[in-house]
C-alpha cells in the first residue's frame, strides 16, 4: 500500500464528491467549479479505484491476447504524474474532484485515508430504488446497457444495484476516515432546497458561500433525453460491446493502442448512422414499473436498515413512506 501514499500532498485534492452515481454529483461539482477559490478537473477521475475490475470494467482491455489495465504495481511515479497533473498550477485554489465509484469502491476508502492530507469527502444519497433506474439510463445512454431494465436486474444485477447499498458502504468509510470528514447530502433535499444545501457545503469546506456568482444556483446538470426507440439503441450498445471497449482509452496512464487506433472509425460510423435514424428527444425517460420500484424498494429497505441510525438523519421513511421501521 506504500505505492498508493501520494509525493506530493499540495497536489491532492482537499475534497472529493465520491457519489453516489446519479444522485447530483455533476451538479454539486457545477455549482463549486463556479466559486472563486475553487479548482475540479471537468471530468471524473476515478484514480483511487482506477485499478478495480468491479468499478472499472472498461479501464481493462484485451486484445491480442494480452491484458492492458491500470497498475501501481508497474509504475507508481507514471501513476502518480497522471493523477497530479491535474492540479498543477492549482496549488493555492480548494482542490476537489469527483468521482462516482467511489462510495462504493472499498479499496478507495482505505487508499484515500493512507494520504498525508486530510481530504473532505462528500456523498450525496439518493432514493436507492430511482438511483438504480437512473443509473440504468446512464449506463444505457453511454452503450453499455445491452439488455431493458428488467432484464438487466435479472441477469447483471450488480450494475445497477452495487451502488445503492449506502449502509455497507458508509460504514466502510467511517472505519478509515473520521465522520467530521464526512458530509451527507440527501439528493432529495438538494433538488428541493439547493441554496440550504450549497450553504451546507460551503460551511463544510470552509468557503464563505456569499463568494459565489449570483447566477452559480441556476444550473442543472444532466438534462434528461431519451432515443425514440429503445430497442434500436439496447441493438447498437450490443453491437458495439461486442467490438471491445476504447471508450476510455486515451483518458487514462496505460492505453489499448490498438483499441485507441482500430475502434474510433467505426464506432464513429455506426454512431452517426444510429443518429440518424434513432434521435435522441428532450423528454424525461419513461417512469419506473411500478411493480419493479415495489420489488426494488422490498430489497433495499432491508439491506439499508441501520442506515438512519449511521447517519443520524431520519431517512429511510423519506425514501419508503409506506413502510414503518
Amino acid at each position: 500500500m506504500n505505492n498508493w501514499i501520494a509525493p506530493d500532498t499540495n497536489l491532492l485534492p482537499d475534497f472529493i464528491i465520491g457519489g453516489a452515481m446519479k444522485s447530483g454529483t455533476s451538479t454539486i461539482h457545477n455549482i463549486l467549479e463556479k466559486h472563486p477559490k475553487v479548482f475540479i478537473p471537468k471530468k471524473e477521475i476515478g484514480f483511487f479505484d482506477i485499478d478495480n475490475i468491479l468499478e472499472h470494467s472498461d479501464f481493462n482491455f484485451f486484445t491480442d491476447n494480452k491484458w492492458v489495465s491500470q497498475s501501481m504495481d508497474k509504475d507508481p511515479e507514471k501513476m502518480w504524474r497522471w493523477y497530479q497533473e491535474k492540479f498543477k498550477g492549482k496549488e493555492t485554489s480548494l482542490k476537489g474532484e469527483d468521482s462516482t465509484t467511489y462510495l462504493a469502491s472499498k479499496i478507495a476508502a482505505k487508499r484515500i485515508s493512507l494520504q498525508k492530507k486530510d481530504i473532505k469527502l462528500i456523498f450525496i444519497l439518493r432514493q436507492p430504488s430511482l438511483r438504480a433506474y437512473s443509473n440504468y439510463y446512464h449506463l444505457l445512454r453511454t452503450g453499455r446497457a445491452t439488455h431493458s431494465f428488467e432484464d438487466t436486474l435479472r441477469f447483471n444485477p450488480f450494475t445497477v444495484l452495487n451502488r445503492s447499498l449506502y449502509k455497507e458502504q458508509l460504514e466502510n468509510y467511517y472505519k478509515y476516515i473520521p465522520k467530521s470528514r464526512i458530509k451527507i447530502i440527501l439528493f432529495e433535499d438538494l433538488i428541493s432546497n439547493q441554496e440550504s444545501v450549497i450553504k451546507e457545503v460551503c460551511k463544510f469546506l470552509n468557503l464563505n458561500f456569499n463568494d459565489l456568482p449570483k447566477d452559480a444556483l441556476n444550473i442543472h446538470s444532466n438534462k434528461a433525453s431519451v432515443p425514440k426507440s429503445m430497442t434500436l439503441l439496447i441493438r447498437k450498445n450490443t453491437l458495439l460491446r461486442n467490438l471491445g471497449n476504447a471508450r476510455y482509452t486515451n483518458n487514462l496512464p496505460y492505453k489499448s493502442n490498438f483499441e485507441a487506433k482500430n475502434r474510433p472509425f467505426l464506432v464513429k460510423v455506426i454512431n452517426k448512422i444510429h443518429a440518424k435514424l434513432n434521435p435522441q428527444l428532450a423528454i424525461d425517460p419513461p417512469k419506473i414499473n411500478p411493480e419493479t420500484k415495489r420489488f426494488l424498494d422490498g430489497y433495499f429497505y432491508e439491506e439499508l436498515k441501520g442506515l438512519d441510525e449511521l447517519v443520524g438523519e431520519d431517512v429511510l421513511c423519506k425514501w419508503f413512506n409506506n413502510k414503518k421501521n
